[in-house]
């Protein structure tokens, strides 16, 4: 390809906070439309708003998760244009002095199209805090304007133009919210606008250092639409500079339905804003002291958890990936693991058993009846061969219907592992003695006739006969036979 895509994001994150970013209204999802208002946040004259103080400290562990530079004097500016979702015909928002920036987000793994990606960082060049505007619907015959989101906090991040491909802001995409998920600033739910994301890319000549002209595309309702958007929007510049076309910055609208881009208009500048600082805000200050309590908070990073599960715990990279995609599964994992014996198998159990439980069951892993001691113990008892694998998938089910333990079920059921010498001889002798054409082949050198002996010997113990001690046994029966 003659052309290299310069591409960076800007992403809106709603942050979960019980009330708005100005005004003590619920910042809640779903409710009847503009009844979660008041006359600050409808932009009644004479109101006065008043900081979240939750949403502020949010945006600053979002700066330190990203190694930002967090301002120790930071204000609030007035971001003026008109629209119908704008009240007030300003957004609070922050314009020269926002609360972060600088910092980086590494990238890893794979991108949307299963291609593997080089580790890369991606530099972040502020991230900075304002109020959501009002939801607009349009129907056939005019729009509607829910006001509920007015005023609701949201962050916006900012890239550097440091992406070259769909595929890397796919995965920056991915990181980017499950690093909000994860510390808790926001659900990232994409169906409830949780989470919103603009795309500017520009093509130049490979090799060449000059960024080109700037394209902003928006309406991007999932990954998946960025990833298409993006391919879409390469080939469509790519074209139009083949043809000796003087591209010009504009914003355009994504169609998902029909794959294609439209005009929505030429792109605004900054000074189209009129910024200014809002004189009804103070500046917001922090000292060393206060960052340093906020970064006390913050949680374990989900690639260092992975790593730490790979290493301590013995977990495939693909183990790591499902179990950390979510905090709780991998905090419920991390209690598990602590105690059982092999955690690989516990792993295994959870990827396996317990999610499709707990899917059919329509319930988060943290509301499992089976919990991560009892899966722990589970794990052990088969370990120390009290049960066999089969017992315990057996019984499994049973464990998250009743809530009961492993050992309860066991000893309710009389399924504790046979693993008396003398009992398993005597089952071996029985399923040797009743299958007399199954010995003459094993005699006449057809090995793979054992595995047909274990199913009978298990069998007949009803599963609880030891695995490991029966083929021992067989083997040393068999061959007394081999001897005559």
């Amino acid at each position: 390809m003659k052309y290299e895509a310069v591409i960076g994001l800007e992403v809106h994150v709603q942050i979960r906070t019980a009330s708005k970013m100005f005004c003590s209204c619920a910042n809640k999802f779903g409710a009847e439309p503009n009844t979660l208002t008041c006359p600050v946040c409808l932009g009644y004259p004479g109101t006065l708003p008043v900081p979240n103080k939750e949403a502020i400290h949010a945006a600053v562990k979002a700066g330190l998760l990203m190694g930002c530079e967090i301002a120790r004097f930071s204000k609030f500016d007035r971001k003026s244009y008109f629209y119908p979702d704008l009240v007030k015909n300003y957004q609070i928002s922050q314009y020269d002095l926002p609360f972060c920036s600088g910092g980086k987000m590494h990238i890893s793994g794979t991108g949307f199209s299963g291609e593997e990606l080089p580790d890369k960082d991606i530099g972040i060049t502020r991230i900075h805090l304002e109020e959501d505007p009002a939801k607009l619907t349009h129907f056939a015959h005019g729009s509607g304007a829910d006001y509920n989101r007015s005023g609701v906090p949201l962050l916006e991040i900012v890239s550097e133009p440091d992406m070259r491909s769909a595929d890397e802001a796919y995965a920056y995409l991915t990181t980017l919210k499950e690093l909000m998920r994860y510390s808790e600033i926001s659900d990232c739910d994409m169906e409830k606008g949780q989470l919103r994301c603009d795309v500017n890319i520009s093509l130049r000549p490979v090799g060449t250092e000059k960024f080109g002209t700037k394209i902003e595309m928006k309406n991007l309702n999932s990954f998946r639409a960025v990833h298409r958007a993006i391919e879409s929007e390469i080939e469509r510049q790519a074209e139009l500079l083949d043809a000796g076309t003087v591209l010009k910055q504009e914003t355009r609208g994504w169609d998902d339905d029909a794959g294609s881009s439209y005009l929505m208009r030429t792109k605004e500048f900054a000074h189209d804003y009129r910024y200014f600082p809002d004189p009804d805000l103070m500046p917001v200050t922090f000292t060393d002291e206060e960052i340093e309590a906020i970064r006390a908070t913050l949680p374990e990073q989900p690639e260092a958890k992975r790593n730490r599960f790979i290493n301590d715990f013995g977990l495939t990279a693909y183990d790591a990936e499902v179990i950390t995609a979510d905090r709780k599964l991998a905090a419920y994992f991390d209690e598990c693991a602590k105690v059982a014996k092999n955690p690989k198998a516990a792993a295994n159990w959870i990827i396996s058993t317990l999610l499709s439980l707990t899917g059919a069951a329509k319930i988060s892993v943290e509301d499992s009846p089976v919990t991560p001691a009892m899966l722990a113990e589970l794990v052990n008892l088969v370990e120390s061969g009290k049960i066999s694998g089969k017992i315990a998938k057996d019984i499994f089910p049973e464990m998250f219907e009743t809530g009961k333990d492993a050992n309860t079920l066991i000893e309710e059921k009389g399924l504790s592992q046979v693993s008396d010498s003398s009992a398993i001889a005597g089952i071996v002798a029985q399923a040797i003695d009743a299958n007399a054409k199954q010995v003459a082949e094993y005699l006449a050198g057809n090995e793979r006739v054992l595995q047909y002996f274990v199913g009978q010997v298990m069998k007949l113990s009803k599963g609880r006969a030891n695995p490991g001690m029966v083929i021992g046994e067989l083997k040393k029966q068999l061959s007394e036979k081999a001897q005559g």
